[in-house]
């Protein structure tokens, strides 16, 4: 808990932490559960704690069912099994309590199989390879956009000291 990755600002921590929140954050569970096992990727890697735990948020009650959408249909792909379409199981959660949306949900996600949890594993994989990537390359590029800048700053002082 003491490594200065888990708390520090910088381009390796931080496009760590948005893997591992991006991976945590399609794990199956509430986000108490992404955000523990956020937490704990981020002191296995060394990467920015916080930013893991935050970045878990992407997947909520407004983004579940595209991203189990999109993961079953990538699941139906690689195993061969159906054609992507999620079948027409239904989901009801509006005649429930709310303490039985986990328990309602689990046995839906159960109920795709095979397609949907390797689509989510695949899913996880990639969103997690593409946040680190799209953080670094963007952290890259705003270190040459500051040096540039700095540079040219540095340039005119130098320009108005010779033309005095």
């Amino acid at each position: 808990m003491h490594h200065h990755n888990l708390w520090h600002l910088h381009r390796r921590s931080v496009a760590g932490g948005v893997a591992v929140g991006l991976f945590a954050g399609l794990i199956p569970g509430s986000n108490p559960i992404q955000f523990f096992f956020a937490a704990l990727f981020a002191i296995i890697f060394e990467v920015n704690l916080p930013v893991a735990v935050v970045t878990t948020l992407y997947s909520n009650p407004l983004t579940i069912l595209p991203i189990y959408m999109a993961a079953y249909a990538i699941g139906a792909f690689v195993t061969g099994n159906g054609t992507g379409n999620m079948p027409q199981t239904e989901l009801h959660l509006m005649d429930k309590d709310i303490r039985e949306w986990i328990p309602a949900l689990m046995d839906w996600v159960v109920s795709l199989g095979k397609p949907l949890l390797l689509g989510m594993f695949l899913l996880a994989l990639l969103l997690s390879l593409a946040g680190y990537l799209l953080v670094r390359g963007g952290w890259r590029l705003y270190t040459i956009h500051e040096w540039r800048k700095r540079a040219k700053r540095r340039a005119g002082i130098k320009h108005s000291d010779h033309v005095e």
